[in-house]
């Protein structure tokens, strides 16, 4: 019992350890670039539902990994990138990374069976495949490292896909500086409308597990509630019993 007791406290150690740190900055001469082939390929195979058709990114794979290529080749920087651009860049990269995944996997009926392991240390989000210049990373180091770190925007949430069902939809186009505002705002609305991951009444909130597993992401300059008020169509009660759905790790291709 000790031993369990034990290997548990190193897990959540490791996790806060992993938490506390964000990636260090990273010195690039590039320039923001264009994502018109990321928005070509998501219109073209992703639907209004929000289903991805990866067979159809595996038919149109030579311009997928020419985008892969052109994010590879441009890492963002403070110097050059506006923080709009750089926002955009890192959700559309752990999209199209993650959509890399399951290609390179397919079929699969899963993300996680890609990689079975344990969460922060070896599982599929810990695979180190993403060059980027001179950096490698993980889908975990773009998301908490980087993403949840760097903008202290929550509404990433509602914007990054991990290719399963529970999973707020991929968005139908690629998501861009001049629009990023609107964008966001609207994946918010979309994802609490959504009654396949959330379910809201006014006196009764079932809410997606994201919102218990990033509590504080949501918390920093107000309460989860009122944080959700501002974009669900059904505003929740203050007193509202709230509880969380179970989390669908199936793949979020069509049925």
């Amino acid at each position: 019992m000790k031993k369990i007791i034990l290997s548990i406290s190193l897990i959540i150690l490791v996790i806060l350890s992993f938490f506390s740190c964000s990636v260090k900055d990273f010195s690039s001469n590039s320039a923001p670039i264009s994502h018109d082939i990321w928005d070509g390929l998501l219109k073209k195979h992703v639907t209004e539902e929000g289903w991805v058709n990866y067979k159809g990114f595996i038919e149109d794979k030579e311009a997928f990994y020419n985008y892969l290529n052109l994010l590879n080749g441009n890492h963002p920087n403070k110097s050059n990138w506006p923080k709009e651009e750089r926002l955009a860049y890192w959700i559309n990269a752990y999209n199209a990374y993650t959509v890399q995944l399951i290609v390179e996997n397919y079929p699969t009926a899963s993300i996680k069976d890609i990689k079975k392991g344990i969460p922060f240390v070896n599982s599929v989000w810990d695979i180190k495949f993403i060059k980027i210049e001179e950096r490698t990373y993980d889908l975990n180091q773009l998301e908490h490292g980087l993403l949840r770190k760097k903008f202290d925007e929550p509404r990433i949430h509602f914007a990054i896909n991990c290719a399963s069902y529970s999973c707020p939809v991929l968005r139908g186009e690629a998501y861009v500086a001049s629009k990023i505002e609107t964008q966001l705002a609207e994946q918010a609305r979309l994802f609490l409308a959504d009654e396949r991951r959330n379910r809201i009444t006014a006196e009764k909130a079932q809410l997606s597990k994201i919102f218990s597993w990033f509590g504080k992401d949501f918390t920093k300059k107000t309460s989860k509630i009122e944080y959700i008020n501002q974009y669900s169509p059904v505003k929740i009660n203050a007193d509202a019993e709230i509880s969380y759905l179970d989390y669908d790790w199936n793949l979020n291709e069509p049925q």
